[in-house]
């Protein structure tokens, strides 16, 4: 059965604050529609979600994940399959919801010029655990683990017009099979045979860290 966005978000909020009362939760709704940059929100209210454009929809789920006042709001991939233009207010909107309610933001992405433009730091996973974390100035201008740097080497580049598109050769492990050593080693342009005997050593330097056999050696 589908349901008007509007009472979405009151009956998040009735659940989360039922201090506000019915006429209260309605006026927070109309808020939190205007605060996600939505036009005529008190309209919008009684709209279904497949009356609106992905981008419109977008700002309702954001504005449904903030009713019930989080201090950390998860973003995963909040801008995959909008266009460039609504990816860019996407991204705009969620600094300000941040900024004014005070919340951190945890965004999961594959987009590394988005991470590059709006993150403070920077955790890289691969296979399910992290091989690298440091501030996002740091990790983009010395990357230390094998993956980031090639993940970084394969981001488009005008001035590589010419030519192919840098790719990591190989495929993912799967998770519930991974290899006794580094997950990463099977497509690993520097690995050695240390690389496959055991789970590699952490190496941390002024809060940057890497897990690798090879840093440091």
């Amino acid at each position: 059965m589908a349901i008007p966005v509007g009472t979405q978000i009151f009956d998040s909020l009735r659940t989360h604050q039922p201090q506000l009362g019915r006429r209260g939760a309605m006026a927070r709704v109309e808020e939190l529609l205007s605060l996600v940059g939505i036009p005529h929100p008190k309209e919008r209210m009684r709209a279904y979600a497949s009356e609106l454009s992905g981008g419109m929809r977008q700002r309702v789920m954001i504005a449904l994940a903030v009713a019930s006042g989080p201090k950390l709001l998860i973003a995963d991939e909040p801008t995959t399959a909008l266009d460039v233009t609504v990816q860019a207010q996407i991204i705009a909107m969620l600094d300000r919801i941040r900024r004014e309610l005070g919340l951190s933001i945890l965004f999961i992405s594959h987009n590394l010029d988005l991470v590059a433009e709006i993150c403070d730091r920077v955790y890289v996973m691969y296979a399910g655990r992290v091989v690298e974390q440091a501030d996002v100035v740091t990790l983009f201008e010395t990357p230390r683990h094998p993956y980031t740097r090639q993940l970084l080497r394969c981001i488009p580049r005008l001035s590589d017009s010419t030519g192919p598109m840098p790719t990591i050769p190989g495929l993912p492990p799967q998770i519930g099979q991974l290899p006794p050593g580094c997950s990463f080693a099977p497509r690993c342009d520097q690995a050695t045979d240390q690389c496959g005997t055991g789970r590699p050593p952490v190496w941390r330097e002024h809060g940057h860290m890497a897990a690798c056999w090879r840093i440091g050696r």
